[in-house]
């Protein structure tokens, strides 16, 4: 881990030089983020960078992403501060799970600025949308046959998580899946989780198993349940940008005369 992280350390100086920006946060996301990754699982990095004030004030606005490496081993690419810090407005989940990856390449105090300003931001709505949606399309395109991967029920069982803390708690979900297990579940379902976890170290991730039935009986169930909820879920979303705009501005060093 110490090799691929001095990696990644030396991709995000050599973007940082040659894009000329100034990278605020970067980490860790997906799989090994969520802590159930394959040990031939690519590096899934993802950064927030802010470039030079005077761009900001630019009529032909600069690309608001850096698209850098995508092979075998290393996916990375990031987002503009100002991208980012509009889908913080928007409650996008996926930039929350960014925010608080525990797997951290890079942060700065800016960041930090950044994420605590994001918080009154976090919509229920849309993070219930958006997790149910990644659940119904696993269960959609993976769990519909006679066999199954097992890393593929936890592509469902873990938004299905998320989406259960934020019913439980009204908060931001933790990204690894371990964290999540705290919410109140069937004991047998427990159980049955921990199962799939043994059964996994043992098992290939193209390798096809029979179906757990207590596993995905509770998928099923609870995909039909939070169907419910997100569409019951009032809107949410704090539409008062002013704490954003505050520290955008802050942040790229603007100062009002």
């Amino acid at each position: 881990m110490r090799q691929i992280r001095q990696i990644i350390n030396e991709k995000l100086k050599e973007i940082e030089a040659q894009e000329n920006v100034r990278i605020l946060h970067a980490v860790e996301s997906g799989s090994r983020a969520w802590g159930f990754a394959s040990p031939d699982s690519d590096y899934d990095v993802r950064f927030i960078y802010v470039r030079p004030m005077e761009e900001y004030l630019r009529l032909d606005e600069a690309r608001d992403v850096i698209e850098w490496q995508l092979d075998e081993v290393l996916d990375i690419n990031g987002w503009d501060l100002k991208k980012a810090m509009r889908q913080f407005a928007r409650g996008n989940a996926t930039l929350f799970e960014w925010s608080g990856s525990p797997q951290v390449y890079l942060t700065t105090d800016a960041w930090r600025a950044v994420r605590e300003a994001s918080m009154a931001y976090f919509s229920e709505k849309s993070a219930a949308g958006h997790y149910y949606g990644m659940a119904a399309n696993t269960y959609r395109d993976y769990l519909c046959g006679g066999t199954v991967s097992y890393k593929k029920y936890f592509y469902a069982l873990r938004p299905l998580f998320a989406a259960m803390y934020i019913e439980q708690f009204h908060q931001v979900p933790p990204v690894r899946f371990e964290d999540l297990r705290s919410i109140q579940v069937e004991k047998v379902l427990q159980e049955a989780v921990l199962e799939l976890l043994d059964r996994k170290k043992y098992t290939g991730e193209k390798e096809q198993k029979p179906h757990m039935p207590v596993i995905l009986r509770f998928i099923e169930e609870e995909l039909e349940r939070q169907r419910q909820i997100v569409d019951q879920l009032p809107d949410d979303h704090n539409k008062d940008w002013t704490a954003l705009n505050d520290c955008f501005r802050r942040v790229i060093g603007y100062e009002e005369k």
